[in-house]
């Protein structure tokens, strides 16, 4: 199986993504809209198609990406049945099974935290995401849309703590950077809901926590309860970029294939970003292309045009992706990586300059 955990820095939401190696199927768990693009590319990378989204609840501090994902690859919404969300393709409930290839997800309903948290079950049960439900060393609030100290109590003592000691619980947030507890931690440790605390210790200190509601809360409810698809006509922003036919890449860096860049150069600044050595040598270099090594790169900033694309090169790919992030983080708008660099380039045969500097 396929496992990965993703994190969204500003809300300190993490997202899970669960693929089946054989036949190539995924979910993914509690998406975040600002992050679709990531998710999106990671999803291109790894060869699987997302068969749903599922939100452990209607979260307060961040809008989904279910609608953006069900947008881009016809992905199936699936969220609490209780929750009577707009937009809903497999409203859930307790005891349902959530299929990936030839694995499955179980639905146990945790309520408490809201009326309509669920927690995700991994058929063998050696991992758990328990949304807001049990977080590591502590729980989510209780305090508003539906929240019940007693109905949590309940909800993570015979849904969550019951399962195998070793079984691994991913929350939905952490804000101290720890990725995952276990079930054994949880009931030991937990000084919240483990150990020999009971409902009336639990409901007392839920019921004094005085904290203030989330920022993003006026925001955040309503559009989860469309399933983060924006108000009225309201469309997404274009996600690709119109100016050259690219992709996206994981690590968060725009490739154009060397063929797309052939038809287009004359449209772009084309950016070396090699030691003038290598400009020369036997990969030769771009028609056209200007030489700035990446070690003097920000401090040439000026003798480029922020108003047109740049494409940066390499001899693989590696540096002109870096030269890619520092030119975007100065400020460039539309920039671009060469897939494969130099190497990729002349290996498909494409023309060359070994013209001197």
């Amino acid at each position: 199986m396929i496992f990965r955990q993703l994190f969204d820095s500003v809300s300190s939401t993490y997202t899970y993504l669960l693929g089946d190696v054989e036949s190539g199927e995924a979910l993914l768990i509690d998406p975040v809209y600002e992050q679709v693009p990531r998710d999106l590319a990671l999803l291109q990378e790894l060869g699987l198609r997302l068969q749903a989204t599922l939100d452990t609840h209607v979260h307060a501090d961040h809008v989904t990406g279910a609608w953006r994902m069900r947008q881009r690859c016809g992905s199936e919404i699936a969220l609490a049945a209780t929750v009577h969300a707009e937009g809903v393709n497999r409203p859930l409930q307790h005891g349902d099974r959530v299929a990936f290839g030839k694995r499955y997800l179980g639905v146990r309903a945790t309520p408490g935290h809201t009326s309509g948290c669920l927690t995700y079950v991994l058929d063998d049960e050696s991992m758990a995401f328990t949304g807001d439900s049990l977080l590591i060393r502590g729980c989510g609030r209780t305090d508003f849309q539906g929240g019940s100290p007693q109905q949590l109590f309940a909800s993570v003592r015979e849904q969550i703590l019951t399962l195998p000691a070793d079984c691994l619980l991913y929350p939905a947030h952490d804000y101290r950077g720890i990725t995952v507890t276990s079930v054994a931690e949880e009931r030991r440790f937990n000084p919240r809901l483990g150990g020999d605390v009971d409902l009336g210790d639990f409901a007392g200190y839920m019921d004094n926590l005085n904290l203030p509601h989330p920022k993003q809360m006026a925001v955040a409810v309503p559009a989860n309860l469309r399933c983060g698809k924006p108000e009225g006509e309201a469309q997404v922003a274009v996600e690709t970029p119109d100016w050259a036919p690219l992709t996206l890449r994981f690590s968060g860096v725009w490739e154009i294939e060397p063929m797309a860049l052939l038809e287009h150069a004359a449209d772009f600044q084309i950016v070396d970003v090699r030691e003038a050595p290598e400009f020369i040598d036997r990969l030769g270099h771009l028609q056209g292309a200007t030489l700035v090594p990446l070690s003097q790169l920000m401090a040439r900033l000026d003798e480029l045009d922020r108003e047109r694309p740049v494409v940066a090169v390499c001899r693989s790919g590696v540096r002109s992706a870096q030269a890619s992030v520092l030119l975007g983080k100065a400020g460039f708008g539309k920039v671009a990586n060469l897939a494969g660099g130099m190497l990729r380039w002349k290996a498909e045969g494409l023309p060359v300059a070994t013209d001197s500097i």
